[in-house]
């Protein structure tokens, strides 16, 4: 029986569809304590997971309940399942996938279980890009960004000051009634599916809302590493796009910054969905705006939706207040310590 193991990711489900998604891979770096690795140790952490080599076109297998269904894995060792949904209550649950297959006479066997989201009636999207919007990355400057990749561990990567603030105040935000982690929050972001695990670890270690994650396609050795982040970003015009048309029912605020494409990307998703978004935040990373940012953000405001350009996560939050996306007078405690801060 040879080795293997299956990567699975957080997937998403809407009152009729669930869509769960993964990698099979020969070995999967284990154990978290690679993430808080120091000095060396830790870059060789990151190289590891840009060295890890995938299994093409074997059978996988999702149990959801007591039914099951099948796909295979692409050439990359992707899979992706998108099947019906019975009816069941909002918020977490559990889903399982197993291999059981053979290929070129070598026998496979692997199962891991993950989580997906069924968002709450009356609640938002939120759609967030990850470097340089809530995570400290420099992104303009493609080696600095390598530096602090390989040098930074989990721990030491920092957080813009109060992001976690407004991200929190935002899992707040409701149409209705607002209650905590109502929202499902997608982060799309340019990195790759290798860093999966490590953004994850961030975000928890940090307090930003459990999220679902939509990356790039994997990769699988130190040439691909040295580009990491960059490219086209089609793709992540492409997955915002799914994930609106995969709920109709939902309004959604998009959140980027002004580093690389977010702001063209969003405003073209507002051309396309101006029913659908409700506001757009786009942090400024530099000292000055940028006119070309400030111009499509005036576009988007002309479609009838809520802008913010940023330099300071405070004054998004003031945004989120008084525009009514967050109610002024809520009654969770946490959400009337994070308004008495932002407004004193």
């Amino acid at each position: 029986m040879k080795r293997c193991d299956l990567k699975l990711y957080r997937g998403y489900a809407n009152k009729r569809e669930l869509v769960v998604f993964g990698h099979v891979v020969k070995k999967y770096p284990s154990g978290d304590r690679k993430y808080t690795r120091r000095g060396f140790r830790y870059a060789k952490t990151i190289i590891e997971l840009f060295s890890i080599k995938t299994i093409p076109f074997l059978k996988i297998t999702l149990h959801l309940g007591e039914k099951t269904f099948e796909t295979t894995a692409e050439a990359d060792g992707y899979f992706r399942f998108q099947v019906p949904l019975t009816e069941m209550p909002s918020g977490w649950h559990t889903y399982r996938v197993t291999l059981d297959d053979e290929i070129n006479g070598k026998k496979y066997h692997a199962e891991a279980s993950e989580e997906f989201f069924l968002p709450y009636k009356s609640s938002y999207g939120i759609i967030s890009d990850i470097d340089d919007t809530f995570l400290i990355s420099h992104s303009r400057r493609s080696f600095r960004k390598l530096f602090v990749l390989l040098s930074k561990n989990v721990q030491s990567r920092k957080p813009f000051d109060d992001v976690v603030k407004h991200y929190q105040l935002l899992s707040f935000a409701s149409r209705v009634h607002p209650h905590k982690d109502n929202n499902i929050f997608f982060y799309v972001s340019s990195s790759e599916w290798n860093l999966y695990d490590m953004i994850v670890r961030f975000a928890e270690l940090n307090g930003l809302p459990k999220a679902v994650l939509k990356l790039k396609k994997i990769k699988s050795g130190l040439d691909d590493f040295v580009m990491t982040g960059s490219g086209s970003h089609e793709h992540k015009l492409r997955k915002i796009h799914n994930i609106i048309n995969f709920y109709p029912e939902l309004q959604f605020i998009l959140l980027g910054d002004d580093s690389q494409k977010d702001p063209e990307i969003y405003e073209e998703i507002c051309r396309t969905f101006p029913q659908s978004i409700r506001a757009v935040y786009v942090r400024q990373t530099r000292r000055r705006s940028k006119p070309h940012t400030a111009a499509l953000l005036k576009v988007i405001q002309e479609l009838g939706i809520d802008t913010c350009y940023f330099a300071h996560s405070n004054k998004a939050i003031l945004h989120s207040l008084e525009t009514g996306i967050v109610f002024q007078t809520p009654a969770e405690p946490e959400v009337k310590e994070i308004v008495s801060k932002a407004v004193s």
